[in-house]
């Protein structure tokens, strides 16, 4: 910014080693644009300090949120690790409802050894050797599919 200031201050010696006064209309005009100038470096160098307050304390906002974050995905990770078990959800089947179209889950074991269960949503009851039969024929549709396309590309 002190540039700015050295080249308006230049401006205004050589105007007044030109011997540049007020009295002509040329003059008023450059000595009023050299006024302006010096107003503009004035301006430009307000919004300069300001600038640089500004990304101080963007900086310190940073700061502060990058603790924060730390603290609290720390405590979240330890709470995801505690709470959640990776084998968990292998033991899990997806299920359809026929009648209200929700999805759910159910413990592989509980799907293998029941015949029937209750919706959680609708509460009406599935069959689960009926939604096993549709499970089948889409992969066997599925698979023919794969045959069909394995075929095309021989």
């Amino acid at each position: 910014m002190e540039n700015l200031y050295e080249k308006v201050a230049y401006l205004r010696g050589l105007a007044e080693g030109l011997g540049i006064n007020e009295d002509s209309k040329e003059g008023r005009l450059l000595l009023s644009i050299i006024d302006v100038l010096d107003e503009f470096a004035d301006a430009i160098n307000e919004l300069d300090v300001k600038q640089a307050e500004l990304e101080d304390v963007v900086d310190s906002i940073d700061e502060d949120l990058e603790k924060l974050e730390d603290e609290v995905y720390e405590s979240y990770d330890e709470d995801y690790d505690d709470y959640y078990d990776d084998e968990y959800d292998e033991d899990l089947v997806e299920v359809t409802c026929p009648n209200c179209k929700v999805t759910f889950y159910l413990e592989e074991d509980e799907y293998l050894n029941e015949d029937e269960i209750e919706c959680p949503n609708c509460n009406e009851i599935i069959y689960l050797d009926e939604l096993e039969d549709e499970f089948d024929d889409e992969d066997e549709e599925y698979e023919d599919e794969e045959d069909d396309e394995y075929k095309k590309d021989k």
